[in-house]
């Protein structure tokens, strides 16, 4: 068939019954449009022969969905099928038959929120916060009082050790009776957000997370925390996931099941301005990968697996003995449970929590309180000669020496910081051998947990990612970087390992930011750790966990939130998207357009050039992060030694001062830097000065964020950064990366770990561009929104999907998938036969 022929030959081969040469021919005009051109070979391969990319196929794909006579198209079906040919050939033959005619379903508008309803809630919920600080910092001050009036450092010690237990009794205690108090059960159900059900939903969800037994995930004494809240948990659970369930009586873990990090199994989720509430069913034996999503009304029947980066969707069941992987979650023959089974018995569960419970009674505590009080009562200043505690704040020695006292702290912690990782973790590792089987709740399996905690401290990381610096600590750390090919972003600011002396990474390789190195293995009852290794020339996308026996080779390209493939031949030269991944091209015409400055004398004056931006990037976050940290100290110590009513009303707005000075401090240093102009899209090299200066925003710290998540302060607070923000919109834990190239609109829902970026870098490449949400969007548990993205309004992205750069979602569409693409079959309750769980002894 000749590829020049005018529309009106497509009109008649359609009408003579020929379909797919009428389909290839409007999909070849479609693309032309796209790509500029004035026609469009039907065998022509999209990426290599026409040079599209997946932004350019994006836009194809919102044109086509736009043609209500043609069949929908997906970007794994442009990647499956990389020609006009092929595609409408394929798609013709899958395409279900045309329903009769049918009268427009009218279309209802997004719901409205109250905006009465929502400043009350804020109300209330800014009234209970200066309750609760108010309550802490009173017996935090008076704890203090009494710890400083011990004689000796042996008097204090026994103080600080009675205080510290009654303080972690209590913080332990108070969440658990508040949350029968205020709820009782959970039961399933539905209420709008910024009422009063959703007041009280939100307090306890608040002090669950804010308990100080979340500090010992990964430890039998973190079960029994679940059970406290009503949580139906069986014998020889392990937890690891830090993201604690609030609807906790909606959970059932059956006995010897393990749940791995970064796992979702809140119990609730929100979608269209409502909380719904559901159960999560887990039976016995059951295994649960790192960085997956289980959704409400969800189900996994005894023995089953759910592989990593996997999501259950609502009413998903895994039927007992069966593995699942991927997003939508599908069957796999891949046993997920490497590592043989060990004796480990109650009594060594029971003795692993007593311990670390006396370690932290007996050692971390009076550190923390008895540290405080020798430093504050006991050494005197250099400029007064007095302890800071006896000098008036009206003094100006009392300022300079809180000045002198928080500079030489912070940097003390630094030095010190780095001097304890390079050292202490590489003795404590020697005890462990790799590939080695351990009980797990043993002592080497506490020293496992000790290193991955030391060695991933996010501060280091942050200060030294995205720049040249990162990888001698990273070699400091233990890493194996080979011989390394400097880039100057070679590792993003938000890495995370569980061994860094079994981490390999190939000379070349990239990674952006977000990737998790799964070095060990864990089973109910036993654990061992593995090399993990990342070939030569890789780019790593966002958010990617990539696990020991990965099966990827050199040269390749694995994508944002891809599932790295445990099984099949190594895959070397091409690229990897998707959960379940499959191939896409390693790279295309237009991403090589930098490729000139990635070697030679060129690349040595820009990476000199970007080194030197880098580090002084590096050098005025650390003096701003000081300034800040000097501050809160100042702030702290002024009014910890009034007794007087002043001192106890700066005793109740301690903690929300600082919450609130942390906010606006950093909102308006973000947009200082930026010159209080928003950011433009972009296409450039790593080696222009646009993206250094880009690059110096990611460092804005926030971890504050977490704080006012579920509020209307989290708002006011994207509002400060620069995001174009409508009304009431409800925001439970999303992260926007570029706020001034975000627009949410009125009532839009977003979940808890979701994301916004408005960016990519890829090899040498950097892209940004805008992203619209519309009105009464929704935004999934884990769901990630990617770079030029427009989304209707009322339209719903469930939870862990991927929306791919440059797609465009309907109003009132519902999108599920890695990568998200319309499928409606993921949003009804399915059948769960052979999914029950074992009833919990």
């Amino acid at each position: 068939m000749s590829t020049n022929e005018p529309t009106d030959t497509a009109s008649a081969r359609r009408e003579e019954g020929n379909p797919t040469h009428g389909t290839e021919e409007i999909f070849a005009e479609l693309l032309a449009g796209v790509l500029g051109a004035g026609r469009v070979p039907v065998d022509s391969h999209f990426f290599n022969d026409l040079g599209a990319d997946s932004m350019v196929m994006a836009h194809f794909c919102a044109r086509v969905r736009k043609r209500s006579e043609l069949p929908p198209v997906s970007m794994k079906d442009i990647y499956k099928h990389p020609t006009v040919r092929g595609l409408a050939a394929v798609l013709e033959q899958t395409a279900p038959a045309p329903a009769a005619p049918t009268a427009p379903t009218p279309v209802e508008p997004p719901p409205q929120g109250s905006s009465l309803r929502y400043v009350l809630c804020g109300a209330a919920q800014l009234l209970f916060f200066l309750g609760y600080s108010y309550l802490t910092a009173l017996c935090a001050t008076r704890g203090y009082d009494w710890v400083s009036e011990g004689s000796g450092l042996l008097g204090v010690y026994r103080r600080a050790v009675l205080f510290g237990s009654a303080e972690c009794i209590g913080l332990s205690l108070f969440p658990v009776g508040a949350k029968w108090l205020l709820i009782g059960r959970w039961t399933p159900r539905e209420f709008p957000v910024w009422g009063l059900t959703y007041l009280r939903f939100w307090i306890v969800k608040v002090l669950v997370h804010a308990n100080p037994m979340v500090l010992f995930v990964g430890s039998p004494l973190y079960v029994l925390y679940l059970r406290a809240l009503g949580a139906r948990v069986g014998k020889h659970v392990t937890v690891l996931s830090r993201h604690v369930p609030v609807c906790t009586d909606l959970l059932t873990i059956g006995a010897g099941s393990v749940v791995r990090k970064d796992a979702f199994f809140l119990c609730y989720r929100a979608q269209a301005g409502r909380i719904q509430t559901g159960p999560v069913t887990l039976g016995r034996e059951v295994f649960i990968g790192e960085r997956t999503v289980l959704d409400i009304d969800t189900a996994m029947g005894d023995g089953a697996q759910l592989g990593h980066t996997s999501t259950l969707q609502r009413g998903e069941a895994v039927p007992s003995g069966q593995r699942w992987h991927g997003s939508p979650a599908q069957r796999t023959e891949l046993n997920y449970v490497r590592v043989a089974p060990a004796r480990c018995s109650a009594s060594r569960r029971a003795a692993f929590g007593l311990v670390s419970l006396l370690r932290t009674v007996l050692l971390v505590l009076p550190l923390v309180i008895g540290g405080a009080c020798v430093l504050l009562t006991k050494v005197s200043m250099p400029v007064g000669g007095q302890a800071l505690s006896e000098e008036s704040v009206t003094s100006a020695a009392f300022y300079l020496d809180t000045l002198i006292f928080s500079l030489a702290l912070f940097l003390g912690v630094i030095v010190v910081g780095l001097t304890v990782l390079c050292t202490v973790p590489r003795l404590l590792h020697r005890v462990i051998e790799p590939e080695k089987v351990y009980p797990l709740y043993g002592f080497r399996y506490g020293v496992h947990r000790a290193v991955a905690t030391m060695t991933n401290l996010k501060f280091f990381i942050w200060l030294f990612g995205d720049s040249s610096y990162i990888v001698p600590y990273l070699r400091g750390l233990g890493y194996d970087l080979s011989l390394v090919e400097q880039t100057g972003s070679n590792f993003g600011s938000g890495l995370q390992h569980e061994s860094p002396f079994l981490s390999f990474v190939g000379s070349g390789t990239m990674v952006a930011d977000g990737l998790s190195l799964l070095n060990a293995e864990i089973s109910s009852t036993s654990f061992s750790v593995a090399r993990t290794t990342i070939g030569k020339q890789n780019f790593l996308g966002n958010f990617i966990a990539y696990p020991a026996g990965g099966r990827t080779g050199d040269n390749c390209l694995l994508a944002t939130k891809v599932m790295v493939p445990l099984d099949g031949e190594i895959r070397e030269g091409v690229g990897l998207l998707g959960s379940p991944c499959f191939e896409i091209p390693r790279t295309v015409e237009r991403d090589t357009r930098f490729d000139h400055l990635r070697g030679g004398e060129e690349l040595r004056h820009r990476l000199a050039a970007k080194n030197r931006y880098n580090l002084r990037s590096m050098g005025l976050w650390l003096l701003l992060r000081w300034f800040h940290f000097f501050a809160l100290t100042l702030l702290g110590v002024a009014t910890f030694y009034r007794d007087d009513a002043l001192g106890q009303l700066l005793d109740a707005v301690l903690l929300v001062f600082s919450l609130g000075f942390t906010a606006v401090y950093y909102a308006v240093l973000e947009r200082c830097i930026a010159r209080f102009r928003a950011l433009r899209p972009q296409v450039c090299s790593i080696y222009d000065p646009y993206f250094w200066h880009h690059e110096r925003l990611w460092k804005v710290p926030d971890t504050h964020f977490n704080a006012f998540n579920g509020t209307p302060f989290k708002n006011l607070m994207w509002r400060l950064t620069g995001v174009r923000l409508g009304r009431r919109v409800f925001d439970d834990g999303c992260f926007l990366t570029e706020r001034t190239l975000t627009t949410l609109g009125d009532d839009c829902t977003l979940n808890a770990g979701s994301k916004i970026q408005c960016h990519s870098q890829e090899d040498g490449t950097f892209k940004s561009d805008r992203s619209t949400l519309g009105a009464g969007c929704t935004l999934g548990v884990g769901a990630l929104v990617h770079y030029g993205v427009t989304v209707g309004d009322g339209a719903v992205l469930a939870a862990d999907s991927f929306l791919m750069k440059g797609e465009e979602m309907p109003r009132n569409a519902r999108w599920a998938g890695n990568p998200a693409t319309d499928t409606p079959q993921h949003w009804q309750p399915a059948p769960r036969t052979g999914a029950t769980a074992a009833p919990v002894p």
